[in-house]
């Protein structure tokens, strides 16, 4: 990324403005329209909705301690995988990464605000109605949506509880909110960029997210048509995907899928740029191949878009359809993989130090590789009849998502927590949530690999015998993994309260406008735009 002439003008062009700080007390959060509040507020909403999954988890892994129904019955326990899963990928990692888009587009392009401020307002706050909406289905008569986060029609329009209605509505106020804030995004980047900050100089999470936006404003639109289509076939006498009139239940999936396998790369594109800013500062490096990383990202985010039906091989997928969809999905893995060689290339033989975010990056590298992995052998035709909805998936799945997406948040927060607050979090309490969270996460999801490699079903509440210790071992992890998150939150609001004053640059490594502006940053990042070297870029 690259830096500033005058760093030292800043602080001059802030003086003017301190009278424009922001208003006091809850009409601050309510009505704000800059970018930094707006930020915080998604950044703890995620993790308020990251805690709430976080429980249901810990719902099902209980159940799932021993064999037997123990604690809750069959249908609750569908219910809490159903809206653990909603609310996790809809909830916590994709609103934690608008929230770090937020703080951080505007300062790393050298932008004032975002380019549509009260937009961005909206957006936010159409989050937590949704959510409301779609946890108070829990409470409601006949219980909440109980088909599984893929609700796969016909079993969530013929068969589903009534709530299944609020649910729908959630989920399009969900998309709009996506959608007002890729707008947002795409605008700011393009239009709001310093002089002299080119396409090719911008930093790798401004290339990731400017793509992630792109996505976004795609597929949210097929989602809203797929639940929208729900709609019609429970209130309306259509048949869209029942059988019994005429309709097609594998059309669903097919329609869920092109939504849902650009959404996965959605949750991972903006952690691949994370990941690119941390190595490179503590390597003390330039990232290895920008180049290569912004093409890498663009592939990544053509091919999503066909290779959806590899989740769909067992539907009975002509043999042509099965073999398209398992090429392109090898395919795939190339520019992820060379984004993975360059991390690594980029860590060769540079004088690295290990401070927290460097350890969360460096698991997100090492444990996303293994997802990456266990992705490929799903992605073969013929054992995937095998893997297929056994708890293989479930492993895959969330070591793509726990240590790739999520640790990459954490990763961000320790990252830029100096530039957010003006504060530096203690390192110690900072390791030692890293590694509660590193040794929980591969205790809860590694052994679900070999359960689901010996045939267990993902989503029941009750399993045969010889399942017993893989699920008691995880079990145990998840609460290890659980609790240690309520640690992090420990060691934000300590660091908050009484950390250590962080200097402008807090990381001896670090580049990139943001780090050029005094912590915390003032509440008017840029006043007058930076004017942009080739000195330092692409840190």
């Amino acid at each position: 990324m690259s830096e500033v002439i005058h760093a030292g003008q800043q602080d001059d062009h802030h003086d003017d403005h301190h009278d424009h700080g922001p208003d006091k007390g809850l009409a601050r959060w309510l009505f704000t329209t800059n970018h930094k509040d707006i930020g915080t507020l998604y950044l703890w909403f995620s993790f308020a909705m990251f805690l709430v999954g976080g429980v249901m988890a810990l719902v099902i892994r209980t159940e799932l301690f021993q064999p037997g129904l123990q604690f809750v019955n069959p249908e609750f326990f569908n219910q809490m995988t159903t809206n653990h899963g909603l609310i996790m990928v809809f909830g916590a990692i994709m609103p934690a990464f608008v929230g770090l888009a937020n703080w951080l587009v505007p300062m790393q392009v050298g932008a004032p605000d975002m380019a549509l401020p009260r937009m961005n307002n909206l957006s936010f706050w159409i989050l937590p109605f949704a959510f409301g909406i779609m946890i108070s289905t829990l409470f409601m008569e006949g219980g909440g949506p109980n088909f599984g986060w893929t609700f796969y029609a016909p079993l969530s329009t013929t068969y589903a509880p009534d709530s299944v209605t609020f649910f729908i509505f959630a989920v399009h106020l969900m998309g709009a909110s996506s959608i007002m804030g890729s707008i947002n995004i795409i605008a700011t980047i393009l239009n709001m960029r310093a002089p002299g900050m080119t396409l090719m100089k911008m930093p790798l999470f401004i290339w990731t997210w400017l793509i992630t936006a792109y996505l976004l404003i795609a597929v949210m639109p097929v989602l809203a048509g797929a639940v929208t289509m729900m709609l019609f076939d429970i209130h309306f006498g259509t048949s869209f995907f029942n059988a019994a009139g005429g309709g097609d239940p594998v059309m669903f999936q097919h329609i869920f899928w092109f939504f849902g396998h650009p959404e996965v790369y959605i949750m991972i594109l903006p952690a691949f740029g994370v990941i690119s800013h941390i190595i490179p500062a503590f390597a003390r490096k330039t990232l290895f191949g920008y180049d290569s990383m912004v093409y890498a990202v663009a592939s990544i985010a053509f091919l999503s878009f066909i290779v959806w039906a590899h989740h769909m091989f067992t539907v009975g997928m002509p043999l042509a359809g099965q073999l398209f969809f398992m090429y392109t999905t090898m395919l795939i893995a190339i520019p992820t993989g060379v984004k993975v060689f360059n991390w690594t290339a980029t860590m060769w033989r540079g004088s690295m130090t290990f401070e927290t975010p460097m350890l969360f990056a460096i698991a997100f590298v090492v444990l996303f590789t293994i997802g990456g992995f266990s992705g490929l052998m799903l992605a073969i035709t013929p054992v995937d009849y095998q893997y297929h909805d056994t708890y293989f998936v479930v492993a895959h799945f969330h070591y793509v998502l726990v240590p790739g997406a999520l640790f990459s948040i954490i990763a961000a927060v320790y990252f830029w927590f100096p530039k957010w607050t003006g504060k530096m979090y203690n390192e110690t309490l900072g390791k030692l949530h890293f590694w509660l969270s590193f040794i929980g996460v591969n205790i809860t999801f590694f052994p679900q690999h070999f359960s689901g490699l010996a045939g267990m079903p993902r989503r029941i509440p009750d399993y045969p015998l010889q399942f017993a210790d893989f699920n008691m071992v995880s079990s145990v992890g998840a609460f290890i993994f659980g609790f240690s998150q309520l640690f992090f939150l420990y060691v934000i609001i300590h660091g908050i309260r009484s950390g250590t004053p962080a200097k402008a640059r807090a990381w001896e490594g670090a580049k990139g406008l943001e780090w050029t502006l005094p912590s915390p940053a003032p509440y008017h990042s840029f006043t007058h735009p930076p004017k942009v070297t080739d000195e330092e870029v692409h840190a």
